[in-house]
């Protein structure tokens, strides 16, 4: 939490009387789509994914053709420490993670994969994202199949090979975990707060660089959270 303030009271002094949005300190990526991807599925599939503060994950999930859901929460540690206070303390072991409902017949979940590692994070930072630091930040995927955790460590071990990045991915694959959704109030955060400095310095870059890198995979009115989806 701290730091994340802190990150706002930084954004808001790279905004103050100047036009436009500052510079991100990361630009997403083009990366090669993955080599072994699911089949093609009837009805939808649940992808979980972690990449620092959901927010921004979420934001961009909901702008990706194919996606019915997205909700932002908790994966990693147990329903009793699933709170916002709690998880901020970093000795959970949840991660901020998003759940993404998704078509596989519309967009697979390898081309998810693609984007989460090309725009939707940083992978070769080390329990931390931009400005948050914490292993409740940590990049990590949470297979809800083995075909997902077969997907996803051969797509990591691809990218590395390839020396896509510059530094080594730092995704850990971490299967079996159960999702909590997050707070009414964390969720659609980009969407019903998108002059808060934090999300125009952090976030919004990223649904820039999602239009500009995937184009046919972009959707410009975003699928936002139901009400009826949420648990608490």
């Amino acid at each position: 939490m701290g730091a994340r303030l802190a990150a706002v009271g930084v954004a808001a002094a790279l905004l103050a009387g100047v036009a436009g949005v500052p510079a991100m300190a990361e630009e997403g990526i083009a990366i090669p789509a993955p080599k072994l991807d699911e089949p093609a599925g009837q009805g939808p599939e649940v992808a979980v994914l972690a990449g620092g503060c959901f927010w921004g994950v979420q934001g961009v999930f909901q702008h990706v053709k194919g996606v019915e859901e997205a909700v932002s929460g908790y994966a990693g540690g147990s329903a009793d420490a699933a709170h916002y206070r709690v998880v901020g303390s970093g000795m959970t072991g949840h991660a901020e993670a998003v759940e993404i409902t998704f078509d596989p017949a519309e967009v697979s979940y390898g081309e998810l994969l693609q984007i989460y590692f090309s725009v939707g994070h940083d992978p070769t930072e080390l329990n931390r994202q931009g400005p948050d630091t914490g292993t409740q930040y940590r990049s990590t995927i949470f297979p809800q199949s083995e075909a997902q955790a077969k997907v996803a460590k051969a797509y990591i071990a691809q990218l590395d090979k390839a020396g896509v990045f510059s530094g080594k991915i730092e995704t850990t694959v971490e299967p079996g975990q159960t999702f909590y959704p997050a707070e009414d109030y964390h969720q659609d955060y980009l969407t019903l707060n998108p002059t808060a400095p934090y999300i125009v310095f952090n976030d919004l870059p990223k649904i820039r660089n999602l239009e500009r890198l995937f184009p046919t995979r972009y959707r410009s009115d975003p699928v936002l959270v139901s009400e009826a989806s949420l648990s608490n």
